[in-house]
């Protein structure tokens, strides 16, 4: 297993629901943490804990936290991407507005802030990508398409980090839960008391982000109910 202490992780959506719990996690494991927020919430910045904003809709954004972030601790070691949105986007709807703000907050956020950070990734040597994806980007169950095709995209960016990272020890994993108590599920019809909680997801991130190159993991699929197996 890897020894997190002196690792440095970008974050995105760390001030809340499951990236709350991963950088709660990985701050209580000893690595350094820079956190891509919009607002910091009840983050306190510290010596080991960086508050950068981070706007996931803005070209440039990316780049300059991760220049930041290299300034203040020579060198970055991780990328998990935990921020995301579901608004409704069906098939049939007209307004096709929640499937740009997806594809634009879901897909190309966590992309940009990838390839900014792609040379230190490199230089790491045992360089980490964890995508939070979902299990609706293995399988569409519900009318809303749009979230769908964004985590189907999720799945596809975190299989072309492996590709192209490997040789270099790029190693990345994809989770894909499906109800977790989270904000974003407030409304869903399932029992909440019966969902994943965020702090096992955080669990599985520490998990195989400590994984050596030899014991990848590419993806990981959470059930809090009963699916048959994709």
């Amino acid at each position: 297993m890897l020894d997190p202490v002196g690792r440095v992780v970008l974050i995105t959506g760390g001030s809340r629901g499951i990236g709350r719990e991963v950088l709660r996690r990985l701050h209580g494991s000893g690595w350094l943490i820079s956190a891509g927020i919009r607002s910091a919430g009840k983050l306190t910045a510290g010596p080991d804990l960086m508050l950068h904003r981070w706007d996931a809709e803005k070209p440039g954004s990316a780049e300059a936290w991760v220049d930041a972030t290299f300034a203040r601790f020579g060198r970055i070691d991780a990328v998990v991407n935990a921020a995301g949105i579901n608004p409704m986007a069906r098939l049939l709807d007209a307004d096709e507005t929640p499937h740009d703000a997806m594809w634009d907050v879901n897909v190309k956020a966590p992309m940009r802030v990838i390839r900014a950070a792609w040379p230190h990734l490199i230089e790491s040597g045992e360089g980490r990508v964890v995508n939070l994806a979902s299990l609706s980007g293995k399988r569409v169950a519900n009318e809303n398409l749009g979230y769908a095709m964004s985590k189907f995209a999720v799945v596809a960016l975190t299989q072309e980090v492996r590709r192209l990272g490997w040789e270099h020890g790029i190693r990345a994993t994809a989770i894909c839960p499906g109800f977790v108590q989270t904000e974003m599920t407030l409304h869903a019809r399932y029992p909440r008391e019966a969902m994943s909680r965020p702090e096992d997801v955080a669990a599985l991130v520490e998990t195989v982000m400590r994984l050596p190159n030899t014991a990848t993991v590419g993806e990981i699929k959470v059930n809090c109910r009963f699916e048959a197996l994709l």
